[in-house]
């Protein structure tokens, strides 16, 4: 495979375009970065329907944005495309000892915890050091717990995972009863960190199970829309019984496919 002729194509084009083009002469990382996070929800979305064709094109959009980002740090004498690749060649030999040193390892398990160490060596002060900040929250919490299990902070078994969203939503419950709405919220949080954690040790991304729901609900409720556009009627005239009757019978339906 050509690689690197694609590539100093690539690179062709992106010099070619900041002389020449109004608009890309203007961008800045930080005009690009609302772009930037654009294409990754774009590329979530491929991977999430599973479409190869959809994943090809975003992929080689957040590769454009990566080429660009390093083509305005070597305008600024900063870092080029160059060692952006030889920073993540660096760090990919230095943390797989298993492959390119003598570590040896049994498993997945024993790789992660390896990673984790390395990276405790080379200046981060604490294992949750790498997560960001502005992370999604769900994401967030699910990187979180991932970091914190390699240190061996986790529970044993899923039971005691359930028994845990059981407490938390008995406490969320408790604080819905007193009327305190910063209580209801911390709870709810605490709910919410839960049941991420259950779907850990079930096997279950979130992050994915949610956008089924989201696109299940979404099928789900333009149906009933169109139901009742069928009946010659509009949902805004249309009671929650009777919305709920149209919502039923969709469900029905999906079933007895």
């Amino acid at each position: 495979m050509q690689y690197s002729k694609s590539i100093e194509r690539l690179r062709k084009i992106m010099d070619e375009l900041r002389e020449e083009c109004p608009w890309d002469k203007k961008q800045t990382i930080h005009t690009l970065q609302p772009q930037t996070l654009e294409e990754v929800y774009e590329l979530s979305e491929t991977i999430t329907n599973e479409d190869w064709k959809g994943l090809k094109e975003e992929l080689g959009d957040l590769l454009l944005h990566i080429v660009f980002y390093s083509k305005i740090g070597a305008e600024k004498n900063e870092f080029t495309f160059d060692d952006v690749i030889e920073g993540v060649c660096n760090k990919l030999i230095n943390r797989h000892p298993h492959i390119y040193g003598n570590v040896k390892v049994e498993n997945e398990t024993d790789v992660k915890q390896n990673w984790e160490k390395i990276k405790q060596k080379e200046g981060k002060k604490s294992v949750l050091s790498g997560v960001p900040s502005a992370m999604p929250a769900l994401i967030k919490a699910l990187r979180l717990q991932e970091k914190t299990r390699q240190v061996g902070f986790e529970w044993d078994t899923t039971a005691q995972v359930k028994d845990k969203v059981d407490e938390e939503m008995a406490e969320l419950y408790e604080a819905v009863s007193i009327g305190n709405q910063k209580e209801i919220e911390e709870e709810f949080g605490d709910v919410l960190f839960a049941l991420i954690n259950y779907a850990r040790f079930i096997k279950v991304d979130p992050e994915r199970a949610l956008e089924i729901t989201n696109k299940k609900f979404i099928r789900r409720f333009q149906l009933i829309e169109g139901m009742a556009e069928a009946q010659g009627k509009s949902l805004h005239d249309m009671n929650l019984a009777e919305m709920d009757a149209l919502w039923n019978e969709v469900k029905k339906s999906e079933h007895t496919k």
